[in-house]
C-alpha cells in the first residue's frame, strides 16, 4: 500500500472510530443502570439509593435497579463495583464511612477509594440523633451521662456495623463523656433500629432521616443532635455540643460514585443527571420530607475537599480508641 493511500486509510479509520465513540456516548445509557447499595435494605443508604434510582430512570429514560450487597461495613459492595466493567452501567451508593473510615480501619482493603472510584455527587449530609429507648430514664444528655456512670456495664448501643459512623459516633461520645457502653453491631441500620425499638439495646446514634419517624411518633426519645445548630424538625432537642460537649460535631453523608476508569463522556452524562437531581425540587422534596438534608451540586474539587475534611475529623477518634477491623 502506497504512503498516501495508507495515510488516507488511517484517516478514514480514525473518523470511523470517532463516529462510533460519539454514537456510543449519545446512546448512553442503552440498557438498565445498576445502583449497588453495600448495606441491607431499609437503612439510610438504601433510602437514598431508591430516590436516586427513580430520578435517574426518569431523567435518562432507562431503568435503574437497586441491588443490595451488604457485608464488611460496605467493603463487599464497594469491591464488587470496583471490579465491575468500567462502562458506567454500575454505580456505587456510598456512605461516607466506606471512603473515609474503612481505609483507616482495614489494613488490607480490596479497594482504594481515591484510586478505584470517581465520586460524582454528594447527595445528602445529615447529623446524627442520640436516641434512647423509653426504658432509659434520662431526659437529657447530662442525665444520660449521670445514669451511665451510676449503672456501669448496663447500657448498650446499637450500630449499622463495626467501624461505621454510627458506631464511631458512640465511641466518640463514650470517650468525651468518660462512660462505658457495650457496642452491639448489626448488618445495617434497619436491624439496629428494630432491636432499639424492642428495648434489646438502650441507645443509638442514628442518622437523622431514619431516627426522625420513631422520635416524632414517641417510640424513642431524642436527647441530642450532632450538628452545630438545632434542627427545625426537632426544635426542642438540643445539640450535643450545647449539652456540654462543644467538640461533638458529627455527620453522615451519602454519595454516588463510579469505577475510576469509566470514560469521561459517560461519567459526564451521569454527573449532569445527578446535578440536575440535586437542583430539582421533585427530587429534593421526598428526601427532605423524611429528614434528609439534600446537598446542591458540587465540583470535583469541592467534593475532594469535603471528603478530606471528613477524614481529618475521624482519624483522631480511630487512633484514640485503637479501633481496627483486621
Amino acid at each position: 500500500m502506497g504512503r498516501h493511500l495508507k495515510s488516507a486509510w488511517i484517516s478514514v479509520c480514525a473518523v470511523a472510530l470517532f463516529a462510533v465513540t460519539g454514537a456510543d456516548a449519545a446512546e448512553f445509557p442503552a440498557r438498565p443502570l445498576r445502583l449497588v447499595v453495600p448495606y441491607s435494605a431499609g437503612g439510610p443508604t438504601d433510602v437514598v439509593a431508591r430516590v436516586v434510582a427513580d430520578y435517574l430512570a426518569r431523567d435518562l429514560k432507562q431503568a435503574a435497579i437497586v441491588e443490595n450487597k451488604p457485608g464488611a461495613q460496605g467493603a463487599i459492595g464497594a469491591e464488587a463495583v470496583a471490579r465491575s466493567d468500567a462502562d458506567g452501567y454500575t454505580l456505587l451508593v456510598v456512605s461516607g464511612s466506606m471512603f473515609v473510615l474503612n481505609p483507616m480501619l482495614y489494613k488490607k482493603l480490596a479497594y482504594v477509594p481515591d484510586r478505584d472510584f470517581r465520586t460524582l455527587a454528594i447527595v445528602t449530609e445529615d447529623p446524627l440523633v442520640m436516641e434512647v429507648h423509653p426504658s432509659v430514664p434520662a431526659k437529657s444528655v447530662a442525665e444520660f451521662v449521670a445514669y451511665a456512670k451510676q449503672n456501669p456495664g448496663k447500657l448498650s448501643f446499637s450500630s449499622a456495623g463495626t467501624g461505621g459512623v454510627i458506631h464511631l459516633a458512640g465511641e466518640m461520645f463514650k470517650q468525651m463523656a468518660g462512660i462505658e457502653m457495650t457496642h452491639v453491631p448489626y448488618k445495617g441500620a434497619g436491624p439496629a433500629m428494630v432491636d432499639l425499638l424492642a428495648g434489646n439495646v438502650q441507645v443509638m446514634f442514628d442518622s437523622f432521616g431514619t431516627a426522625l419517624p420513631a422520635v416524632t411518633a414517641g417510640s424513642l426519645r431524642a436527647l441530642g443532635v450532632s450538628s452545630a445548630q438545632r434542627r427545625p424538625e426537632l426544635p426542642d432537642v438540643p445539640t450535643i455540643a450545647e449539652s456540654g460537649f462543644p467538640d461533638y460535631l458529627v455527620s453522615v453523608w451519602f454519595a454516588i460514585a463510579l469505577p475510576a476508569k469509566v470514560p469521561e463522556n459517560v461519567a459526564a452524562i451521569l454527573k449532569a443527571s445527578l446535578d440536575r437531581a440535586l437542583d430539582d425540587e421533585t427530587f429534593r422534596a421526598p428526601l427532605q420530607k423524611i429528614g434528609y438534608s439534600v446537598k446542591r451540586p458540587q465540583s470535583a474539587a469541592e467534593i475532594t475537599r469535603f471528603i478530606e475534611a471528613d477524614r481529618a475529623r475521624w482519624s483522631e477518634v480511630v487512633k484514640a480508641r485503637n479501633i481496627s477491623l483486621d
